[in-house]
């Protein structure tokens, strides 16, 4: 995607001119922003919190019955179709359980820290995924978003660090090394993060989510890093016994395929949110906290936004205010598009051409019109 094939972000109009993101320091500052925002929009409803968290048990446990119980039952060439189905359709619901959790980790939930963290404990721990490892890290993100130098997930690498294999990839326009590569990401992608800190930060030694010691982490948050170890090992002693009940195959099918799609989703999103030939990265002389997280863009997933809990069409709210409940951040996004007026972004491409077009043309960084800010390329 060269800059003048760039479809614009959609504005308030939905159909101004395509352009890069503006880098300047904005007109507005955050209080104009969130004195636009109806004061409700930042209370989260502890019933309405805990609607959608029943909502979403009671489809997953609804699936779970239908592939234990109702798959088993239906004639062979039906469960070749009826098992996929059960996979997409669990997968999709069991991230929206992440979502929530990754709410529970904003204080986005009840509003409560010791009542979301258990809550997103749990249903992170179920998903394997660290809970307080994660929040920490995250939290991190948000804080630093779009800093080339402190931003802890999908830091951009300048064309001297790209890896021995790039140029194959992307000099000689390799589709099928680049679909190979994105099958890489979106499956063991999320794990390889986790463990290597893979596509994060670069820190001066080894970097991992599971160790509590690491550079990632630092006083207190060391122990709740052990709890979240403690959670997984659990998670995964109880699919230890559920593999040695009813066999491997038994809890891939039902367990692990879904897990895979969760992940994927979990790679897609967080890409397609702050991946874009559009959107600037700083420096530490350029960045500030507000242009860094104007950074982001919203993307709509057609029926999945609601599935998703809007995690993808009010992203940019979210990472202004990212106490804001989902079930407020439509409403908040509405409310601050005229204040952020071009700075907001919006890209309307449908999700399989944008993650296929950012994977060509979203390679490495470089500066160009402006000395600190850099801008996605890949030109070799």
């Amino acid at each position: 995607m060269c800059t003048t094939e760039l479809m614009t972000p959609r504005r308030a109009d939905k159909t101004a001119p395509v352009q890069r993101a503006p880098v300047e320091k904005p007109p507005f500052t955050l209080a104009d922003i969130k004195k636009a925002i109806p004061p409700h929009c930042f209370c989260p409803s502890v019933i309405k919190s805990f609607s959608y968290l029943i909502h979403d048990l009671l489809i997953a446990t609804c699936l779970l019955y239908f592939a234990l119980v109702g798959i088993p039952s239906l004639p062979a060439t039906i469960r070749l179709v009826a098992w996929p189905l059960y996979w997409v359709m669990q997968g999709c619901i069991l991230f929206a359980h992440w979502v929530l959790a990754h709410e529970c980790g904003h204080r986005a939930f009840t509003g409560n820290e010791l009542v979301d963290d258990m809550i997103g404990f749990v249903l992170h721990s179920c998903l394997l995924a660290p809970y307080f490892s994660w929040k920490y890290s995250h939290k991190r993100h948000h804080s630093n978003t779009a800093s080339q130098d402190h931003d802890e997930v999908f830091v951009p690498r300048f064309k001297s660090e790209l890896p021995w294999y790039s140029p194959y990839v992307y000099k000689y326009n390799n589709p099928v090394a680049r679909l190979l590569l994105l099958a890489v990401q979106f499956t063991v992608g999320w794990p390889m993060y986790l463990t290597f800190n893979t596509w994060g930060r670069t820190y001066p030694r080894f970097a991992s989510h599971f160790d509590p010691w690491g550079p990632i982490y630092k006083g207190r948050e060391r122990a709740r890093v052990i709890i979240t170890d403690i959670g997984m090992v659990a998670v995964s002693f109880i699919l230890y016994r559920l593999t040695m009940a009813y066999g491997f195959w038994w809890v891939v099918r039902i367990y692990g395929v879904p897990l895979l799609i969760v992940n994927a989703w979990l790679v897609i999103v967080t890409y397609l949110h702050h991946t874009h030939r559009a959107l600037p990265h700083y420096n530490s002389s350029e960045w500030d906290w507000l242009r860094g997280a104007l950074a982001t863009v919203d993307r709509d997933y057609g029926f999945l936004n609601r599935v998703f809990h809007n995690i993808a069409d009010t992203h940019v709210a979210h990472h202004l205010f990212s106490s804001i409940p989902h079930y407020h951040a439509m409403e908040a996004t509405k409310a601050i598009r005229p204040v952020l007026g071009e700075y907001y972004q919006f890209d309307p491409t449908p999700i399989a051409k944008a993650i296929w077009r950012e994977a060509k043309e979203c390679i490495y960084i470089q500066a160009e019109d402006h000395k600190g800010v850099f801008w996605y390329s890949n030109k070799f």
